[in-house]
């Protein structure tokens, strides 16, 4: 099967930003990419949160909708590297079934282009790579209402292109491959709650140290997410004893609705630009572990700075 719409004749991942400013700029790109899709038999997938979902069920023609997948965009966008995960296996499901093209129309959570940002960029930027073997054409929808300015740059950082309600598709004049996107370490902002003394501090623990003294802090969370935080805990601090350098410094901090804790040590952290987003099987640079972690927390930041290599894993509700 070829390709069709404006990634025929593209090799692998056709990856556009879809800015709008209303709803009726949404539907003027989305209704044409998706009812393409339908009538040239090609999956057609929306991962929209509910209220645009519903707007875009709505508004498409009736004899489409039996061709368009909706998905929870919620649930597959919960987590950057289990979003990864997730849209490879569906990807590869129906690539083995013989489709020549997939289209996916999808928009990361509002919550996640906050605080939390950081990591959903390296996402935008890593599927460039992560999705390239599958012929691939997506539009990532940003709500210029309240997506705040740096995010919006940093989205036409991460797509190659852009797709306009006046059915425009313009390159990206700033866009940066993903290693140079992914490498550029950007600073991370600090959770509110390390403005505070930690509560707890260990000096090169065991794995089985640094496990215990997460259920020591733990506030009350859901018995899941602190028992996540203790499995991302123990590949972390495992990894820094590992493959850092002494001393590796554990500390913990924890509020009502969330416990961080970050673990630094005095290496220079993963060479690897896709390090946690996908897994990897060198056990000298411990990207596995990596990878686990990001599956396992609800928010993963790295950072470098003169006293070494800091991971900040977040269970809860990321500030």
């Amino acid at each position: 099967m070829t390709r069709t719409g404006a990634a025929a004749g593209h090799v692998g991942y056709f990856h556009e930003a879809v800015c709008y400013a209303s709803d009726e700029e949404l539907l003027a790109v989305v209704l044409p990419f998706l009812v393409g899709g339908v009538d040239s038999k090609e999956p057609t997938v929306v991962a929209l949160g509910p209220e645009k979902a519903d707007l875009v069920r709505r508004a498409l023609p009736g004899s489409c909708l039996s061709g368009v997948s909706f998905l929870t965009g919620g649930s597959m966008y919960a987590r950057p590297a289990a979003a990864i995960r997730a849209y490879r296996e569906l990807l590869a499901g129906h690539v083995a079934d013989g489709a020549g093209q997939i289209r996916i129309v999808g928009e990361i959570p509002r919550p996640s282009l906050g605080a939390t940002w950081n990591w959903w960029a390296r996402y935008e930027a890593a599927i460039n790579h992560a999705y390239d073997e599958f012929p691939l054409w997506s539009l990532c929808a940003y709500d210029t209402r309240i997506t705040p300015s740096t995010v919006l740059s940093d989205v036409l950082r991460t797509h190659p292109r852009s797709l306009h309600a006046d059915g425009r598709h313009e390159p990206s004049p700033t866009y940066a491959a993903p290693t140079s996107f992914l490498s550029a370490w950007p600073p991370v902002a600090v959770d509110p709650l390390e403005e505070g003394p930690p509560l707890i501090t260990l000096v090169d623990p065991t794995a089985a140290g640094a496990r215990h003294a997460v259920r020591l802090v733990d506030p009350g969370l859901p018995g899941d997410e602190t028992e996540e935080l203790v499995i991302a805990v123990s590949e972390v601090v495992t990894n820094a004893l590992r493959h850092g350098l002494p001393p590796v410094r554990v500390r913990y901090w924890a509020g009502a609705d969330r416990i961080v804790v970050s673990v630094t040590d005095g290496g220079a952290g993963p060479s690897d630009p896709y390090a946690g987003l996908l897994p990897s099987r060198d056990s000298s640079t411990g990207g596995l572990g990596l990878w686990i972690t990001h599956q396992s927390c609800n928010y993963v930041a790295f950072s470098r700075d003169e006293a070494g290599f800091t991971l900040r894993l977040t269970a809860g509700n990321p500030y």
